[in-house]
């Protein structure tokens, strides 16, 4: 195994480990009342301008049917709104409701209660949280980026879930 791959199996194993302990770090999922799929979506639309199915499905390199299945939950439960297209397109597009935004920030409480007891366990200082939260912060971006930068598939492959 050459150095490359050595590097992308110790990243894989390590964000698969880190994603088992922070979900691991909230407790159980009582104290908590949004849909793994909520809290996502939820997070993604506080923090930029409301977007369509196809503009969700894209960023969530999902199907157009995923998507719209977890977004029409999603309204049924008062989390999110349609509304028309704020620049006048014909597309209606989704932003949380303050239901919806009340609701993530309580789960989010909970979430943000475990990544605190992850860090007060391991004896981690400010100085390397930051150093850390700086690097994956960076990491996130560029990715983010490159989701930004691919354009959406027309014939997306099915979905696996649906």
């Amino acid at each position: 195994m050459d150095e490359q791959q050595r590097r992308l199996n110790d990243f894989e194993r390590e964000l698969t480990l880190l994603s088992r302990h922070f979900i691991a770090s909230r407790g159980p999922r009582a104290r908590q009342t949004l849909e793994r799929s909520a809290y996502v979506l939820l997070t993604r639309l506080e923090t930029g301008e409301p977007l369509t199915l196809k503009e969700l499905a894209h960023t969530f390199h999902v199907g157009i049917s995923t998507i719209n299945r977890q977004v029409s939950a999603m309204m049924r439960k008062g989390l999110v709104e349609r509304i028309p297209d704020p620049d006048g397109g014909m597309a209606r597009k989704y932003r949380p409701t303050a239901l919806g935004l009340e609701r993530l920030r309580a789960d989010r409480a909970v979430t943000i209660e475990g990544a605190a007891r992850l860090i007060e366990a391991t004896q981690w200082t400010d100085e390397t949280t930051q150093r850390f939260l700086t690097l994956l912060s960076e990491l996130n971006q560029s990715i983010e980026g490159l989701v930004l930068a691919r354009p959406p598939q027309t014939n997306a492959p099915a979905d696996p879930t649906d």
